[in-house]
């Protein structure tokens, strides 16, 4: 699963210029996802975003130990 959390995102682009399969701009200026699968290209815009308002969750997570 991918999300943008749009009360953090302040619109930069770099996730739709790093990922422009997977996200675009909204109405608002605003990132939004607009392909929800989780590959290479995801990781990089969610590690790029400047605010982290990007969340990524591949599947089900073990709880830790």
């Amino acid at each position: 699963m991918v999300k943008v959390d749009e009360s953090k995102c302040i619109g930069c682009g770099a996730c739709v210029s790093i990922a422009p399969e997977n996200f675009d701009f909204n109405e608002s200026g605003l990132s939004v996802v607009k392909k929800d699968e989780v590959n290479e290209s995801v990781n990089e815009a969610k590690d790029a975003c400047p605010v982290g308002a990007i969340e990524v969750n591949e599947g089900t997570e073990t709880p830790a130990e």
